[in-house]
C-alpha cells in the first residue's frame, strides 16, 4: 500500500497568524516548519502500522515548508522549486499511488471559522465554484486524484478543514488539531496531543480503507470552473490562459470535459 501526503503549513496545530508562522520571511516559519514536519512524522508512523509499503510526501506550501532533516524514514519528499505543474506531476506519479491523505490542510476561502482559510492565493482569491458548488484546495487535489482512479482517505488540519473533507466524502478519517476562532487565531491542541491524535487516524484510516476501500471520488462532467478574485488586475491577469473567459470584472470561467482540464488552470 504506497500512500502520497499532500502537505500544507496553515491547518498545523501551533500555526495560526498569517505571515509570522507561513511566510518564509516570517519569524516563526522555521519553527512552523518542523510542527509540520512532525505531524508529518506521526502519519508516517501510523501509516506504517497499519501496513503501508512507501510513504511519498508531497511538500505542498508557497516556496516549501518540510523540514528535510527532521523527515522521518521511510518517507520519500517531493519538493523543490518551481515544481512541474500539479496536474502533470500527479498523472505521473498516480501509478505509484494507492491513497492519498492531508497534513497540516486548512479551509477554502471565506470559511468563517477556518483559521487561516483561503484557496490557492490569499491575497488574490475570493473563491472558487466547480459547477456551481464552493470549493477548495482540498476538492481540487480530491478530485484530481480521484480522476486518477486514486481515493482521499485522511485529513489532518483545522475543524473547518476536517468538515470540508468529511462533506466531500463522508468516510473519509479526519484528525482535528484545532479549532479556528477566527481567520488569525486558533485554540489549539498541544503538539504532543496533535501528533499523537494524527498517529492514531492515520492507522484507523488505512486499515479502515483496507477492509473497506473508499472509492475515488469522481464528480460528473463536463465541468465549469469559476475563479473570482479580489482585484480587477488578477482577473485580468488569469485571461492570458486558454480557454478562459471573463464572465465579470472580477470572475472568470474555464471550461473542460475533464478534471485535469480545469481544476489547477
Amino acid at each position: 500500500m504506497r500512500i502520497m501526503i499532500m502537505t500544507d503549513i496553515e491547518g498545523v496545530a501551533g500555526v495560526s497568524s498569517p505571515g509570522v508562522d507561513t511566510s518564509p520571511g516570517g519569524s516563526n516559519y522555521p519553527n512552523c516548519k518542523r510542527l509540520l514536519t512532525e505531524e508529518v512524522n506521526a502519519a508516517v508512523r501510523g501509516f506504517l502500522k497499519a501496513g503501508a509499503t512507501e510513504l511519498l510526501i508531497f511538500d505542498g506550501h508557497g516556496s516549501g515548508a518540510i523540514d528535510y532533516e527532521v523527515l522521518q524514514s521511510p518517507a520519500k519528499l517531493i519538493h523543490g522549486r518551481p515544481l512541474p505543474p500539479i496536474t502533470w506531476l500527479i498523472q505521473q506519479l498516480c501509478r505509484r499511488v494507492d491513497a492519498i491523505c492531508h497534513i497540516g490542510q486548512h479551509a477554502m476561502a471565506g470559511v468563517r471559522d477556518g483559521n487561516l482559510n483561503h484557496t490557492q492565493n490569499s491575497l488574490e482569491v475570493l473563491h472558487y465554484k466547480l459547477n456551481g458548488r464552493p470549493i477548495g484546495e482540498i476538492a481540487q487535489f480530491v478530485l484530481l486524484c480521484g480522476e486518477c482512479h486514486i481515493p482521499h482517505i485522511f485529513l489532518a488540519g483545522d475543524a473547518a478543514a476536517c468538515r470540508e473533507a468529511e462533506e466531500l466524502n463522508p468516510k473519509v478519517v479526519t484528525a482535528c488539531v484545532k479549532e479556528g476562532l477566527g481567520r488569525t487565531s486558533s485554540l489549539t491542541l498541544s503538539a504532543q496531543d496533535a501528533r499523537a491524535l494524527i498517529e492514531q487516524q492515520a492507522e484507523v484510516a488505512l486499515k479502515k480503507h483496507l477492509a473497506e476501500p473508499i472509492p475515488p471520488l469522481r464528480w460528473p462532467g463536463p465541468y465549469v470552473l469559476q475563479k473570482c478574485f479580489l482585484h480587477t488586475e488578477c482577473a485580468d491577469s488569469a485571461l492570458g490562459a486558454s480557454p478562459v473567459s471573463l464572465l465579470d470584472s472580477h470572475t472568470v470561467e474555464i471550461r473542460g470535459e475533464t478534471i485535469a482540464e480545469v481544476i489547477y488552470q
